[in-house]
């Protein structure tokens, strides 16, 4: 029910179990050297708890770079999906006119296999694909001025849940968004309960009905294309040192 988790206030390194601010001017040239990937984080990648806990499985201890940007052309969406975890979680759609304060965070080959794994990208039918969203269709500013190049992210290959009309709609938080989609779903309400409390607890770990959850979610016309489908490619990755196998080269 606390998806996506506590972000940071403010730039900081994850180091571990310590949390500690990224102060001073941006070490970009530092982390393109070091062969970091940029990545968009929308949902709870952008928490350090579930940063911690997905490089934790791995046994992958190397700090994690989130820096706090200010995003131009992309929102925070509901994916069209209902997840293991017991929640629906959050999905960039392309907005040109929205602008978002949401994190960067920069990981190194392994950190992002990681996250990548644990968003379905290997998979020929995980929930989601990466993509290199480009600017100047996506503007992300860092403190200090610094504009990127393009950005990392990871969009859904289910699409995202529309508002009613057509449009993409923004996550307005867990509670409140699995109280309306039950309230206007009776056959949402069979699968997952009354309650948003009842929906987590059904959805947790049970993948037979959140596969049928999710297809609901297309057979009610719920689902809208995100529009960021077009940069989803097949990903090329390295290992840190090698050049700039994780930063695409400046268009």
């Amino acid at each position: 029910m606390l998806y996506p988790g506590a972000w940071p206030e403010d730039s900081a390194l994850l180091d571990g179990d310590r949390l500690v601010p990224l102060a001073g001017s941006l070490p970009l040239d530092r982390w393109r050297r070091e062969d970091r990937a940029p990545v968009l984080a929308v949902g709870s990648n952008a928490s350090p708890g579930q940063l911690r806990h997905k490089m934790a499985e791995c046994a992958i201890t190397s700090p994690v770079p989130m820096v706090k940007a200010r995003v131009t052309g992309v929102d925070v969406g509901v994916s069209a999906h209902v997840s293991r975890m017991g929640y629906v979680s959050a999905s960039p759609f392309e907005a040109p006119y929205a602008v978002r304060e949401l994190f960067v965070i920069w990981l190194d080959a392994e950190q992002l296999a990681v996250i990548d794994a644990s968003e379905g990208v290997p998979l020929p039918h995980g929930n989601y694909g990466r993509a290199w969203l480009p600017a100047p269709e996506v503007r992300v500013e860092l403190r200090g001025g610094v504009t990127l190049p393009g950005v990392h992210s990871y969009v859904n290959r289910h699409g995202v849940l529309h508002d009613g009309t057509g449009a993409p709609r923004t996550h307005p938080g867990q509670r409140e968004l699995l109280t309306e989609l039950l309230v206007g779903s009776a056959r949402l309400r069979e699968l997952f309960g009354v309650t948003p409390e009842e929906f987590v607890a059904r959805a947790r770990d049970d993948r037979h009905r959140c596969e049928a959850g999710t297809r609901l979610f297309a057979d009610e016309k719920r689902v809208t294309e995100s529009g960021l489908e077009r940069y989803v490619t097949v990903q090329q990755t390295g290992s840190p040192g090698t050049g700039s196998s994780l930063f695409p080269p400046l268009m």
